[in-house]
């Protein structure tokens, strides 16, 4: 069995799926792997190192999809990748299939084995290959630096000889696995730290890190299957936004991470909310790739509305290549190790982790939550 990993072709994408560590282990695991010149250099992995892991270098990317049994990606390929790809060809990347169903369409008329890294079931066995957490951690861990930085003033309290200095509040909505890395690291700068959710289950955890856990009663908890939260109605989003108007005013930071999958971001910060924040106050929507959670979010860019700073970094693991792209790898490689039976990738789809991943398979959809969006079904 041969692994291809080509370089990544999205614009600002800097990650590559398969670092040095992870060839050695699958080249010992009786695999061939196949890396283009240069796919790890954007995250600081030369190629010097994958030869001495063990793996091929090819001159291009046309090389690596000619020569390669099983493609392995950090984003979906372009159509011009599809192209390339022989049919039968495994790929496996984060393919977004409740983002953009017809995508999903396209692979299995290719006839591709499509696995989607963003698709792994949320369960105890898949933990240690659950993308949407190793790179969540990132996201959380980045956005408060980013909060910090275009903060003008200190996030600790400091005592001087001119006096002392209060420490900044930082407001995060959402307590999911990017939600609570935000409160660790905001609490580790010194912060004051309030965590909101809307499921009453993390409320423990923000606790446990320290900060406050603002309550606010909807009615029902809005804890969705595999630990997700699930989308509100339009009169509890009223009522949510208008409770988090005197919350976010009294913030220096907020840092949103509210998403439900397949779905836009939910909106939790109106222009109302904005207006009533200190100048020079900031936001950091890390929901800003499927909408944001702020209204007033430009995706991609950083704005100024208000004397409020707001930050619609999109893709931000890519910002932090080198250890996203490690957390990433091992990722790929348990999922890889589920798979591989006397060398070879076996699908077998009594299994939950390949069922729940696998989207295409002989020229058929099987990914019931893709059908389902596709046909506008409840999956």
């Amino acid at each position: 069995m041969t692994i291809g990993v080509p370089a990544e072709t999205t614009p600002g994408e800097r990650r590559v799926a398969l670092v040095p560590e992870s060839v050695t282990r699958l080249t010992k695991a009786g695999a061939t792997v196949l890396v283009q010149r240069g796919a790890g250099a954007p995250a600081a992995f030369v190629d010097a190192a994958y030869e001495a892991a063990g793996a091929t270098l090819a001159p291009d990317a046309a090389a690596v999809y000619q020569g390669a049994d099983v493609i392995l990606k950090v984003q979906r390929p372009s159509s011009e990748e599809l192209e390339r790809m022989r049919e039968g060809t495994v790929l496996i990347a984060q393919l977004a299939p409740l983002g953009d169903p017809s995508f999903v369409e396209l692979l299995a008329k290719k006839k591709l084995i499509a696995l989607s890294m963003d698709a792994i079931p949320r369960i105890t066995r898949a933990q240690s290959m659950d993308v949407l957490s190793s790179q969540a951690n990132i996201d959380g861990y980045k956005a408060v630096l980013l909060g910090a930085a275009a903060l003008p003033r200190f996030f600790p309290m400091l005592t001087t000889a001119a006096g002392t200095i209060p420490p900044a509040k930082v407001l995060i909505l959402g307590a999911g696995v990017a939600g609570l890395q935000a409160i660790a690291t905001a609490r580790r700068l010194g912060a004051v730290v309030s965590g909101y959710d809307t499921r009453a289950v993390v409320k423990e955890q923000v606790q446990s890190l320290g900060a406050s856990f603002l309550e606010m009663d909807l009615g029902v908890d809005a804890e969705g299957a595999g630990g997700y939260a699930k989308e509100l109605t339009p009169e509890q989003i009223d009522k949510q936004r208008a409770f988090m108007v005197e919350h976010i005013g009294a913030s220096d930071v907020v840092i949103t991470t509210a998403a439900v999958p397949g779905k836009r971001a939910p909106l939790l910060i109106t222009e109302e909310a904005v207006k009533a924040m200190k100048p020079g106050s900031v936001i950091v929507d890390i929901a800003a790739e499927t909408g944001g959670n702020c209204a007033l979010t430009v995706p991609g860019e950083i704005v100024v509305r208000y004397d409020v700073t707001i930050i619609g970094t999109t893709n931000l693991p890519s910002t932090m290549p080198y250890h996203a792209s490690q957390l990433y790898s091992r990722n790929l490689f348990t999922l890889l190790s589920h798979l591989m039976k006397d060398g070879q990738l076996q699908f077998d789809y009594a299994d939950e982790i390949t069922k729940g991943t696998t989207l295409t398979h002989d020229g058929e959809i099987i990914h019931a939550p893709t059908l389902a969006a596709l046909t506008g079904s409840v999956a």
